[in-house]
């Protein structure tokens, strides 16, 4: 199978190292910086550059820019996509581009899948991408309503080569809900965690807690300022909980309160203790998933 990637970076470079690894595909990329593209060349993650007289020949179109790069692309080359190609986008958020690629996929007769694959590193780039960035993680596919099983093999066996350890299959809604806690207000959480003045000299004085708070504040704020802007309601509603439960521990400390402040720290042990046993049973039919 032919697949072009639009946009090299971490996720659709390690997308094409993924598929290189099956000797079948045949992988074409663009990137909107040439040096990437011959980056991608010379390392020969990729065959060819994908260019419009291409399209047709794909099987796979993956959509890995930025968000309105992304939208950008869609709707300029919607018409150019013939109706046997797959168009999958792998953005961190799915209501704009699921909204914009199932209305274009039905005027123009191809076939779109809201995709995002989850994977990744606090690094951005073609130079960090790998091979192995999804194997055993989870794929999830946000599919038009009228998708039938049929689609979802379909779309499962377009990415055997990637080898997801799992997929899901969920709504645009449901996704940018779950992804604005899981996901961007941890980037937020790390990203104004970072600017403590005391951060300037932690060395020693950790055993893991630090490094693993401020981890993901290796953003790239070009992509992270779209993601948050086009989630932002959910975004800010999951930040004025934290600031709620942060106000209740601050005051609770300021006060010198000991049973507010004990049962504070029981309530989040024990709400982590039940989130934990709900997901037992997901770790144990998928081992990779264990940390």
């Amino acid at each position: 199978m032919t697949i072009g990637i639009i946009g090299l970076g971490l996720i659709g470079g390690s997308m094409a190292k993924a598929f290189r690894r099956d000797p079948e595909s045949v992988i074409l990329g663009m990137d909107t910086d040439e040096r990437t593209v011959e980056a991608a060349l010379l390392s020969r993650d990729m065959n060819g550059r994908l260019t419009e007289d291409k399209y047709g020949l794909c099987g796979l179109i993956l959509l890995a820019a930025y968000p309105q790069g992304t939208e950008e692309w869609l709707r300029e080359n919607a018409a150019r996509i013939p109706a046997h190609v797959l168009v999958v986008d792998c953005l961190g958020v799915k209501g704009k581009i699921c909204r914009t690629g199932f209305e274009l996929a039905e005027q123009y007769g191809f076939t779109f899948v809201g995709g995002h694959p989850m994977a990744g590193t606090q690094y951005s780039g073609f130079r960090y991408a790998k091979e192995d960035m999804f194997d055993g993680s989870t794929m999830v596919l946000v599919p038009p309503a009228e998708a039938d099983a049929a689609l979802i093999e379909r779309v499962k066996g377009c990415f055997a080569p990637a080898r997801f350890g799992r997929f899901i299959i969920t709504t645009a809604e449901k996704h940018d809900a779950m992804i604005a806690f899981t996901s961007q207000l941890a980037h937020v959480v790390a990203s104004s965690y970072i600017k403590s003045p005391t951060a300037d000299a932690p060395e020693g004085f950790s055993a893991g807690s630090y490094r693993d708070l401020t981890r993901v504040a290796w953003l790239s704020p070009e992509l992270w300022t779209e993601l948050f802007l086009e989630n932002g309601d959910r975004v800010t509603a999951e930040i004025d909980h934290l600031i709620g439960h942060l106000k209740e521990y601050r005051d609770a400390i300021a006060a010198r309160d000991r049973d507010t402040l004990y049962r504070l720290l029981d309530e989040g042990r024990m709400r982590k203790k039940m989130v934990d046993e709900r997901w037992q049973p997901v770790r144990l039919m998928y081992p990779e998933l264990r940390s």
